[in-house]
């Protein structure tokens, strides 16, 4: 099969000066020159399900998977207007635990900056627009150090809270911090995942493991450079 990219996103904002999580952002113009420039090289940007017939290699084409992790109430403001301008699809991974709240899992980094997540209301806006909603944990915890009632919780009741809160399924998964062990893995797929994004920076290939799926991380201020590059390097 012909190698896909998977673009991996967190916040689409302007990011304040002197943060310690400032590696999460992309400004809304890059963001937008990012999809465009996706659009004009003939590429189709698709949330992960749409994507799996590509992943898995049943399908070929110039396509682009785009993901969004942790579920940002800027997702729905800057990054849902893009991508319906050009038509693409995306996968925003949720932490159910705090839908509505701040990202509590970065307090520990210091100056790190306290945003504001999708409510409820907010993430079925994004469904309705023909996007999709993946799970990404219940609070956000580095999974490999989780029991294994601790792991069942996390991510078995991640999807049963996302499909109780929004009434449609939960296919998708997304590795807190990309920390993931086959026994992690092995959770993810017991509780009726499809696939699972890592942190591993790649390309998915025809040897990827499906409940580790290597994404291209588009964070910080090189972003722009670095999409350039993955561009071009999938053509």
């Amino acid at each position: 099969m012909k190698p896909v990219s998977i673009l991996m996103y967190h916040s689409i904002d302007i990011c304040p000066k002197n943060l310690g999580n400032r590696g999460i952002y992309v400004s809304p113009q890059n963001f937008s020159r990012q999809m465009g420039l996706l659009a004009r090289l003939g590429f189709q940007g698709l949330s992960m399900t749409r994507a799996m017939p590509y992943l898995t290699g049943k399908k070929t084409g110039r396509v682009a998977v785009i993901t969004l992790d942790d579920g940002y109430e800027d997702n729905i403001f800057h990054a849902l207007p893009v991508l319906k301008r050009y038509h693409f699809s995306a996968t925003c991974y949720l932490v159910s635990h705090y839908m509505g709240r701040h990202n509590k899992w970065d307090e520990h980094i210091a100056h790190s900056a306290r945003k504001p997540l999708m409510n409820w209301r907010q993430a079925s806006e994004w469904l309705s627009n023909g996007m999709e909603v993946g799970a990404h944990s219940r609070t956000h915890p580095r999974l490999t150090n989780c029991s294994d009632v601790e792991l069942k919780n996390e991510i078995a009741g991640c999807r049963k809270e996302l499909e109780d809160g929004l009434g449609t399924a939960i296919p998708q998964f997304c590795y807190p911090y990309g920390d993931w062990d086959q026994r992690v893995a092995d959770a993810v797929e017991q509780a009726g995942f499809h696939a699972a994004a890592a942190y591993k920076h790649g390309r998915v290939k025809a040897d990827s493991h499906l409940f580790a799926l290597p994404r291209l991380n588009m964070k910080g201020s090189k972003g722009w450079r670095r999409f350039i590059f993955n561009c071009l390097a999938s053509l």
